[in-house]
């Protein structure tokens, strides 16, 4: 089974995510988007596929959003995808792809909806915030 993680080694939620990914067996293929980013055609299949607006992709955070004026209500998306393609920061992440759907994985734990299998083992979010019981049980 192919899992696809769209990752920023930065980003404490991506890594939570990589990480309940790898606790439920599965070891997926990684794209550093930062470093190998989505060409346009790639980035609007990922959201078309994800269902949600454009705008609801974009980050804010931590990037050129408010610079570059994207909280603009009237810039289109092909502006706004033109922006994430110029300047990758702007993708939300972590985006992951399985056979059950894709989807932005924010929370992190959002990413267990998505997974085939279930967690093998107790895990904890990098803030000490335990999600997964000994078991393999969702807490949260």
């Amino acid at each position: 089974m192919t899992i696809t993680i769209y990752h920023n080694p930065a980003c404490g939620t991506s890594r939570n995510v990589l990480a309940l990914i790898r606790n439920s067996g599965e070891e997926p293929r990684i794209i550093e988007y930062l470093k190998t980013s989505p060409n346009r055609a790639e980035l609007i299949e990922l959201i078309a596929r994800m269902g949600v607006p454009v705008r609801s992709v974009l980050r804010e955070k931590g990037t050129l959003f408010h610079e570059l004026g994207l909280d603009n209500p009237v810039l289109t998306d092909d502006a706004l995808i033109d922006a994430m393609i110029a300047h990758p920061i702007l993708i939300n992440r972590p985006i992951v792809a399985t056979p059950l759907g894709i989807a932005l994985c924010r929370p992190s734990e959002r990413v267990m909806d998505l997974l085939p299998a279930p967690q093998r083992g107790a895990f904890t979010k990098e803030d000490g915030e335990k999600i997964v019981d000994e078991s393999g049980k969702r807490i949260v």
